[in-house]
């Protein structure tokens, strides 16, 4: 395991979806897809469904080469996500703030990563996971897994990023979420819509498929502009 410290002077820079990857056309990026962020619960959920998917997503990432990025957790969904990846012999990174690291993690679920960031505070946190990955998904998960991937969409939509951002829809969990993105946009207030474009994709064996064909086309460039990065 690598551990490391994330800090601010360390930086490097370089919509509704479909429910069917088959149906998912190449959007417009430049875009190689070598990690992906996982944002999720840190509780089982009430339902076998939501760890099963978790494990899934995990291996998948894995057995397509990638990296998985997440918060660092050992309980819960996420942990199941780690453990699903670890098994199939995936690359594993956690970014993890201190005061998180005994309720959300054992010591032993943390030596067991290759890369462990630990930061001072949340927003250290969500900056460096969105540093390190190339696309995002929310899987099942309570106000913390909405505030992340709300943040991702939001800095999508000022034009920071076009990366690949996918709803896990495990058992129609964010039904409720896509109802309130499409209220906001007939109620005109998501103005900017060509640029929040997120995937909704109901089975987990499908997000990472889904993600190579969105990111597959070439375009405008994914990164987003460094010096406005920087002041997230």
């Amino acid at each position: 395991m690598v551990l490391a410290r994330f800090a601010p002077s360390d930086k490097k820079y370089a919509g509704r979806g479909l429910t069917s990857p088959r149906q998912i056309q190449p959007i417009n990026r430049m875009n190689t897809i070598r990690s992906i962020c996982v944002y999720c619960g840190s509780s089982l959920g009430n339902d076998d469904i939501y760890m099963k998917a978790g494990h899934t997503l995990g291996r998948n990432i894995a057995q397509a080469g990638l990296e998985l990025i997440y918060g660092g957790g050992g309980k819960g969904i996420m942990g199941a996500v780690a453990d699903g990846a670890m098994r199939a012999g995936g690359k594993v990174t956690g970014i993890i703030p201190r005061f998180l690291m005994n309720k959300e993690a054992t010591q032993t679920a943390l030596q067991r990563l290759d890369n462990l960031i630990v930061t001072d505070n949340m927003h250290q946190r969500k900056h460096a996971m969105f540093e390190k990955s190339d696309a995002f998904v929310a899987l099942p998960g309570g106000i913390g897994t909405v505030e992340e991937i709300i943040e991702v969409m939001t800095w999508a939509q000022l034009g920071h990023h076009r990366k690949p951002m996918v709803f896990g829809n495990i058992g129609g969990f964010w039904n409720p979420m896509i109802a309130l993105l499409d209220h906001m946009r007939a109620a005109g207030f998501i103005h900017t819509g060509h640029l929040v474009q997120p995937l909704v994709i109901d089975q987990a064996e499908a997000i990472v498929p889904a993600i190579m064909v969105a990111a597959a086309g070439d375009g405008t460039p994914t990164e987003g502009i460094s010096s406005v990065i920087d002041k997230m």
